[in-house]
């Protein structure tokens, strides 16, 4: 493939180590300074744009992108409140779109169990559940995607919960709380704990590096590239326990 990559950070470079080791050629590297591509008339020669920016930017590409018709899977985190614009966008151009909050395989494996584990301890109100979730200090947004992701799939399970808040020392019973570190060097890590008075269940993904978010961002491109509509990661991952 073809491959534009729109962020040229850390993760857009494990990105293009990954990519070249698995034969696709990267043809565009794009960041904060290099934005002609935005201005410029008709479809690039791209099969797929990955796009790992920030919450500030990654509105506006995927606009710019999806109006191109070009395929576009996005690692971006922090801007779910325009969803559904970018939705509307993907609809109307015919084009293929995929994101995620974390593109890790293990993360969407942590995931599938959250939701199963939250299923059984929906039935066991002894047990006070919580989210911990530990990044990288030039991680922008707090709590993280992947925490929120957790949260929303707990809530959806657990009916005494209502919603999720960032931990202080204030929360109603029916409010999830997360806590969100930032340390030095920190690719991420994310537990849940239920505790009792008599016991406490904790499970944990500990990232040991990006590489596992650059696979599984460069497993979604090859599976849009030359396919239509809105994927999701669970699709790319084969990954169904409804």
């Amino acid at each position: 493939m073809k491959i534009a990559l729109i962020g040229y950070g850390k993760m857009g470079q494990i990105i293009e180590e990954l990519a070249v080791q698995r034969g696709h050629l990267i043809v565009f590297r794009g960041n904060s300074i290099n934005q002609e591509w935005k201005s410029s008339s008709g479809k690039p020669d791209w099969d797929v744009a990955i796009e790992f920016t920030n919450p500030h930017a990654v509105v506006d590409n995927l606009k710019h992108l999806i109006q191109r018709n070009i395929p576009t899977v996005c690692g971006s985190t922090g801007w779910n409140k325009d969803y559904e614009y970018i939705e509307e966008l993907v609809r109307l151009s015919e084009t293929s779109f995929i994101t995620a909050s974390n593109f890790s395989v293990g993360v969407n494996l942590f995931f599938a169990m959250n939701r199963i584990l939250a299923r059984i301890m929906n039935h066991h109100e002894e047990y006070q559940v919580s989210i911990e979730e530990i990044h990288h200090t030039e991680k922008k947004d707090a709590p993280s995607g992947t925490a929120i992701t957790a949260a929303e799939q707990i809530i959806s399970n657990i009916q005494r919960l209502k919603k999720w808040k960032l931990s202080d020392l204030t929360h109603e019973s029916s409010d999830l709380p997360i806590s969100a570190l930032r340390l030095p060097q920190v690719p991420g890590t994310h537990t849940v704990n239920y505790v009792s008075q008599i016991d406490t269940l904790s499970f944990t993904h500990t990232a040991l590096s990006r590489k596992g978010f650059a696979l599984g961002a460069l497993l979604a491109a090859e599976y849009i590239n030359g396919k239509k509509g809105i994927f999701t990661i669970q699709e790319v991952l084969n990954i169904n326990i409804d």
